[in-house]
């Protein structure tokens, strides 16, 4: 569930987070996959057949399903949880999605706390 961004920006200043990757739809997750190995040289870090992580040089990009997770800016925060309630994945990271006063959909994320980077 996406929920909206109502949050004090004072309260948020101070807040280290750093840019995890950027999710964008495709109808079908391995043709996608396929185009940006060969077009971008980027490199599986996961896949299957409802989303995969790509790595490009310093970044990361997330192929989703329209039906699966909308697209969005994902945020790294050790402090996601001042966004919303989080959710915990399988992987052992946590996020909350909320939309910005335009209509943009971004993730807060929590790592697992053994791949902490900030």
């Amino acid at each position: 569930m996406i929920g909206n961004l109502k949050l004090n920006v004072k309260k948020l200043k101070g807040v280290l987070m750093k840019l995890h990757h950027v999710a964008l739809c495709v109808p079908s997750i391995e043709p996608a996959v396929s185009w940006y190995v060969k077009n971008l040289e980027a490199k599986v870090a996961y896949q299957d057949s409802t989303w995969a992580m790509l790595d490009i040089d310093n970044t990361q990009i997330a192929l989703v399903l329209p039906s699966q997770h909308p697209p969005h800016l994902a945020f790294e925060s050790s402090e996601a949880e001042k966004y919303g309630k989080l959710t915990t994945h399988r992987d052992g990271t946590a996020s909350v999605y909320v939309q910005d006063p335009y209509g943009n959909t971004l993730e807060f994320l929590k790592l697992a706390s053994d791949e902490t980077s900030l």
